[in-house]
């Protein structure tokens, strides 16, 4: 009854298939997998083993280790399957190449459906009563008259009193097999795919509640074109019961299933030989496939699809995440300067906390210049004092509320102290909370109560930002979109690896750094970072690298894969302070021997570095790719590879949204990179939405390729939205809002009330980064871009259908109504 198996083909080795996928020779993956199975992290082996990996980044290595742990999954799984059906007897040579060439975990459940133990199902009790063989002379020749045939099965014994008990149970039968067949199940899954339309209304009743996601209240787009934020808003806005979400393969249809007699039932049909040619078994078979298809199949592929959809959405929506946790990690430090952190407040006053050139806090208070105290004389005498005392040159202020009545208040400051060099910055303040009421914020800061913590993060994220938001639970960021819907195993993992890869990447100075920043580089743990820290504390500052091996439990395989990225400034080797490896410093006292210097002094010396022909100093141990790295090194040593420090000015006298103006060109921080856009902070309390239609004159595929979070920008305001607390800006500084409104069909005039879109706070830590700028891409000839130009909103009583920025904040949470807030 089943189609024959296609001929089984030998499956690729392991590291053939991830060499294949990721475009890169077996014999690197093969290295790779060795070093990963030994133990080895990846930015060990990204930076140190160059020679057997043949120079895969890190971000190969990375997919590679992502790849390799879910095919041993499906190994594993396969294995599993193989044992379970061959249990039953029923393992053949086909069925086995079958499974082992499975490349999907989707595939090998297919392969494995029809073998599953199931409950007692209706085809099984038809079996049992002896209706299979009907079932299959019936498919096997339809010349047959059914109900003649029927009746040579009435068996009153094995419950079936007449004919068309012993039908019913055929069809059973029948639809059973036709859903088990794994060819048929991919062959329909991936049309579908291909050809299906995402339908969602609102459930009935919920206009009202569920307004946020009215942009989906009636709704239609391809299932393959999705993009993973739309995808995600309507997963959510399906979750909050606000609207019903199908897949369909003809628009009129309310489901899947009801295209019954279209192309779905038709290859069932097919798979099977069934068609209707006026013979005798035809119709009753026809009826079989197409209730196979209707009642069994097009219910789960619809949910294997949705599946699909939020599978590829997750992936985009923690890539998007990662990209944007990078770029406020490698955000640009202040360096070694004293700090006044400020954490805004009204009611319950500004706390203040002074760090000193080390990241220690030295001085604490709390002051009262807004309402109801406004206590502004006296709170500026207790910050020049403190100015002074410490010498302080930064002051970081915290973005949240009161922070723009807070940098009025350091203006006054600056102008009152005009023979101190005082700079500036509004900081993002995101997980500055979280930290405060951390356990480890409770050991490193026991004297000081939880809000004068909030402070001591603002001052410090600013001084070094890796060095403290790893310090904070990734998520609580808040640099990421829809992080709460999507696979939490999953972001966690990511979210780590990008945090190790940049803590490894700007290395860690290992006499004054966190357990906290410890713990990320590689090979360490938790349990190895605080006993270096206590041995620290204990012994004194470590002077040479190898005095790490002194540290309880650091064994040799923890020191080979950390002592890389382990600084000592100022130590007994002058090594110790660079990214050369311990196990590499004889390649370096060759070097100087050949030179006839000591090791110092070739350190930094760019001329006699670059005369050196790095293949002269290879050896079997070392090759060309570790020899011109450790030149490279000794050139720069301990090089910061994070860009120098800048902040953004805001505009005097914009400090809410009603002091903007349509037209109006500011300066700003990209707080928060989307697939749709990016959101810049301009130091109004709500950011503003760069739709990616207005990001640069060119086509982009990605907000991430003009801008990252913490890059400073310059935009134009298009549209504001009082009432929904929304602002449209353009990275296109050119750009006419009144022609725009014109192009959109609205009537002219400048309303600076107008409608646009709106923002979702982000989680830059400081303003600026170095990276950014107008000039990042929103200049330059070529084509316009192919997205839709963004559109005004409308007002609640008629919903939008086309409006990519209504979409954004719709499927950002974003509520409509400024009373009820946003998600």
């Amino acid at each position: 009854m089943t189609p024959a198996a296609a001929s089984p083909v030998a499956p690729a080795s392991l590291a053939e298939r991830i060499a294949a996928e990721l475009g890169v020779r077996p014999d690197q993956v093969a290295a790779t997998i060795e070093m990963l199975d030994e133990g080895a992290t990846v930015p060990f082996i990204a930076r140190y083993r160059k020679e057997r990996t043949g120079g895969l980044d890190d971000t190969q290595l990375r997919n590679l280790e992502e790849r390799l742990t879910y095919l041993r999954e499906l190994d594993a799984r396969k294995q599993t399957v193989l044992e379970a059906i061959e249990s039953q007897g029923k393992l053949t040579t086909a069925l086995q190449a079958a499974i082992m060439e499975a490349d999907t975990k989707t595939r090998l459940e297919d392969l494995y459906r029809p073998y599953k133990v199931k409950r007692r199902t209706k085809a099984q009790i038809a079996r049992e009563r002896g209706l299979g063989d009907l079932a299959e002379r019936l498919l096997a020749d339809p010349t047959l008259d059914p109900a003649t045939l029927a009746a040579e099965f009435v068996d009153p014994a094995k419950e079936v009193p007449d004919a068309d008990a012993a039908l019913e149970g055929a069809r059973d039968i029948l639809v059973e097999t036709f859903c088990d067949d794994p060819e048929l199940s991919t062959n329909l899954r991936e049309h579908t795919w291909e050809n299906a339309t995402i339908k969602t209304v609102v459930e009935e009743g919920q206009e009202e509640a569920g307004a946020r996601f009215r942009d989906y209240f009636e709704y239609s787009e391809p299932l393959k074109n999705v993009p993973s934020h739309r995808a995600l808003a309507m997963l959510r806005g399906r979750g909050e019961n606000a609207i019903s979400l199908n897949v369909v393969l003809d628009p009129e249809d309310k489901r899947l299933g009801d295209d019954s007699t279209g192309v779905c039932a038709s290859q069932v049909m097919r798979r099977f030989n069934v068609s209707d040619q006026g013979r005798p078994a035809d119709e009753f078979l026809c009826g079989a496939a197409r209730l196979a298809w209707r009642f069994r199949l097009a219910l789960r592929i619809e949910t294997d699809l949705v599946t699909r959809l939020r599978e590829a959405a997750e992936i985009s929506a923690i890539d998007v995440f990662a990209k944007n946790l990078k770029a406020l990690l490698l955000a640009a430090p202040a360096g070694p300067l004293a700090i006044l952190g400020l954490d805004p407040g009204l009611r319950t006053g500004v706390k203040v906390a002074v760090v000193d050139r080390t990241g220690q806090v030295v001085a604490t208070d709390t002051i009262y210049p807004t309402p109801p105290r406004n206590d502004i004389e006296g709170s500026l005498k207790v910050l020049e004092k403190l100015v002074r005392a410490h010498g302080i040159s930064l002051v970081s202020v915290g973005n949240g509320t009161g922070s723009r009545e807070t940098d009025r208040l350091v203006v006054d400051l600056m102008h009152r102290m005009p023979d101190v060099k005082l700079q500036k910055i509004i900081t993002n303040e995101a997980g500055a909370s979280v930290y405060s009421a951390s356990e480890l914020a409770s050991k490193e800061l026991p004297h000081l109560d939880v809000s004068l913590r909030g402070a001591a993060s603002i001052a410090r994220r600013v001084q070094d930002p890796l060095a403290e938001l790893v310090k904070i639970e990734p998520k609580a960021i808040g640099v990421g979109q829809y992080q709460h819907d999507v696979d939490q195993t999953k972001l966690t993992r990511s979210l780590g690896a990008v945090v190790e890869d940049c803590v490894n990447a700007v290395g860690v100075d290992v006499n004054t750094a966190s357990a906290a920043l410890l713990e990320r580089v590689a090979g360490m743990t938790k349990t190895l970072a605080e006993n270096l820290v206590a041995y620290r504390n204990e012994h004194a500052a470590f002077r040479r690298r190898k005095d790490i091996l002194k540290v309880p439990r650091l064994g040799p395989k923890a020191y080979e894969q950390a002592a890389g990225f382990l600084r000592i400034m100022g130590g007994d080797d002058p090594l110790d302070r660079s990214a050369v490896h311990p196990e590499a410093y004889p390649v370096v006292e060759r070097i100087a021997k050949k030179a006839k210097r000591d090791v110092a002094s070739i350190i930094g010396d760019a001329a006699f570095l670059r005369s050196l022909n790095p293949a002269d100093y290879v050896d079997e141990t070392f090759g060309l790719p570790t020899v011109t790295d450790i030149l490279a090194e000794l050139e720069k040593p301990g090089r910061d590879p994070r860009p120098e420090f800048k902040t953004a000015a805001f505009k005097d006298g914009v400090e809410k949204i009603q002091d903007l103006a349509v037209g109006m060109k500011l300066e700003g921080v990209v707080t928060n990179v989307t697939d749709f856009g990016a959101f810049v902070d301009v130091g109004v309390h709500q950011d503003g939405l760069v739709h990616i239609s207005q990001m640069s004159y060119t086509f982009i595929k990605s907000p991430s390729e003009v801008v990252s979070a913490g890059d400073i920008v310059h935009v134009k305001v298009m549209s504001i939205d009082l009432e929904r607390n929304r602002i449209a800006m353009s990275m296109r500084l050119d750009d006419d809002p009144q022609a725009a409104r014109v192009e959109r069909g609205e009537p002219r005039g400048d309303r600076t009330a107008g409608r646009g879109p709106g923002p979702q706070r982000g989680g830059s830590p400081r303003g600026g980064g170095g990276r950014g700028g107008a000039g990042r891409g929103p200049r330059g000839g070529g084509e316009r871009s192919s997205e839709p130009r963004p559109s005004t909103f409308t007002t609640s009583e008629a919903p939008l259908k086309n409006n990519p920025f209504a979409k954004a904040f719709a499927a950002k949470g974003l509520n409509a109504d400024p009373k009820k807030g946003s998600k």
